[in-house]
């Protein structure tokens, strides 16, 4: 699902053997990310690349339809993977189905984790970024129906309002941009499920004494 301010990406174009808009794409979100969308010019693209700006126009329309792509990029699976969560049908709970969220939306960071760097960036300086920032609050309002749903299955406790459960989460998931390295000590699975069986149960020993020490 797509509900990004700007316009529709641009036809297809043939383009130069070896520079492909996905890759102009990536080096563009890394430019990006290290210089700051709004200080990057498309200039500075071009010599990234070591490309004209008429050769990088001949991919893409500018570099605000490259913000665009990377942000549906970062939303997109996400966006999937909560619509299944809320939307599946009975028979499963919603406690299940949260910790599930929590778990892919893991795998959704390692695997987009230069777009999702991104997002987490942006303020809303333009309507492309609104847009992705309406996305992100959808993602948040709906996260929050699922943890009130488990709250009403008497799975979760019912003393914390289910909205701050919900940024709490995601706010433990999107922490992995800081540190995360796809070549570091912890493969994808593992983080996964590390993160969601702190969230979900803890870090207390199921029996360790019960005074504090």
């Amino acid at each position: 699902m797509t509900t990004s301010g700007a316009a529709g990406p641009a036809p297809r174009r043939r383009g130069r053997p070896g520079y492909d808009q996905a890759a102009i794409l990536r080096a563009a979100v890394e430019l990006f990310n290290r210089k700051g969308y709004d200080a990057t010019s498309m200039g500075d693209l071009a010599k990234e690349l070591g490309l004209t700006k008429p050769a990088i126009y001949h991919h893409v329309t500018g570099k605000e339809q490259l913000l665009s792509q990377a942000l549906d990029d970062a939303l997109d699976e996400l966006t999937a993977v909560v619509n299944e969560a809320v939307n599946e049908g009975a028979g499963t709970s919603a406690y299940g189905r949260l910790r599930e969220v929590v778990r892919r939306s893991v795998e959704v960071l390692v695997a987009h984790q230069p777009s999702v760097t991104l997002l987490l960036r942006v303020r809303g300086n333009s309507d492309v970024e609104l847009a992705a920032l309406r996305r992100r609050r959808w993602l948040d309002d709906r996260l929050a129906s699922l943890v009130a749903d488990a709250v009403a299955e008497g799975r979760l406790r019912d003393d914390v309002p289910p909205p701050l459960v919900s940024r709490l989460l995601f706010g433990m998931v999107n922490s992995l941009v800081e540190w995360y390295r796809a070549d570091g000590a912890y493969d994808p699975s593992t983080v996964a499920d590390a993160i969601t069986t702190i969230a979900f149960d803890g870090l207390t020993r199921r029996d360790a004494p019960d005074q504090a020490s």
